[in-house]
């Protein structure tokens, strides 16, 4: 595993690109005849401003967990700091977000160890949050897949580990351990979680479903949609932006959220279609994410 680790991101990467271009291959021309009226746009900017809103409420959620650890900052910093280091995501080792994140907490006078757990819990949640919501739509027929018992039971059980990973007990354990271990150059024996962190995990599930809003919306500027294939497609959202955050691949998820919500929606709408909806979710996601960056910076101001 050590030899091929280095490797396998981009085996992935090259795969999920493989795939997106085969595809894009195979019904250019339905993408190239795409058209967006005065309608489309419309909702393209209503998704813009919903993934706004999902970004700005994921940072007012770590602002939670920060405060479950006690540390000396306020939120509306704390939510700055999180907007104006969320687009570093997308360079390269995807965690120069998480460092910039640790680096502000500290020298606001938090704590190093607070501010390392802080950024480690928050896509635990989120996984959780997202894997819930899968299982839960795949139990009730919204989502097809070709998952077999075994990979059902492999689901449930991540969840299971998940949830039972972030127990006050469990974590608290963990990081005393992390605190002994030879080595340890941060605080974290002074960490501690007095409570479940249920609020922040229900906080995640709202992030999906602004998030998974956006993308629908994005749907609607190319075509109409019918109120019962609104679940399916949320719950497609919700697995697809699963895959994206914990396989490794592209910074942001970038290709691997892609690949799966095609490979999830092709049986209910044409391939160019969601090829197309994808790229321009992509889009207004950047922006979205630029655009409340450059809010913080100018928050700062005030």
């Amino acid at each position: 595993m050590k030899t091929i680790k280095p490797y396998l991101r981009w085996v992935i990467l090259g795969g999920t690109l493989f795939f997106l271009v085969k595809t894009f291959k195979d019904h250019w021309h339905e993408v190239a005849g795409t058209r967006i009226n005065a309608h489309g746009w419309t909702m393209l900017a209503t998704a813009l401003i919903m993934t706004l809103l999902a970004h700005i409420w994921s940072g007012w959620v770590w602002t939670w967990i920060l405060k479950m650890f006690k540390q000396p900052v306020s939120n509306k910093w704390a939510l700055q700091v999180y907007l104006k280091t969320n687009i570093a995501k997308y360079l390269p080792g995807n965690v120069w977000h998480f460092y910039g994140r640790i680096s502000a907490v500290t020298r606001a006078g938090g704590s190093l160890g607070a501010a390392s757990i802080s950024v480690l819990l928050e896509p635990l949640l989120m996984a959780a949050a997202a894997l819930a919501i899968a299982l839960s739509s795949s139990g009730l027929g919204w989502v097809t897949t070709a998952s077999t018992i075994r990979i059902w039971g492999l689901q449930i059980l991540s969840l299971a580990v998940v949830l039972l990973g972030i127990h006050p007990k469990v974590l608290n354990a963990v990081v005393q351990r992390l605190s002994r271990s030879k080595g340890n150059f941060t605080d974290t024996g002074s960490v501690q979680i007095e409570h479940y962190p249920l609020l922040p995990l229900f906080g995640e599930m709202g992030f999906l479903v602004l998030r998974g809003t956006g993308f629908l919306l994005t749907l609607l500027a190319l075509m109409p949609v019918n109120f019962a294939q609104i679940p399916p497609l949320l719950s497609a959202f919700s697995f697809a932006w699963l895959m994206g955050l914990v396989v490794p691949g592209a910074p942001g998820g970038l290709g691997v959220f892609e690949a799966t919500a095609i490979a999830l929606l092709d049986q209910q709408f044409s391939a160019g279609l969601i090829l197309t909806v994808v790229a321009l979710f992509r889009v207004v996601s950047i922006l979205a994410e630029v655009g409340a960056a450059g809010m913080a910076v100018g928050s700062e101001r005030f």
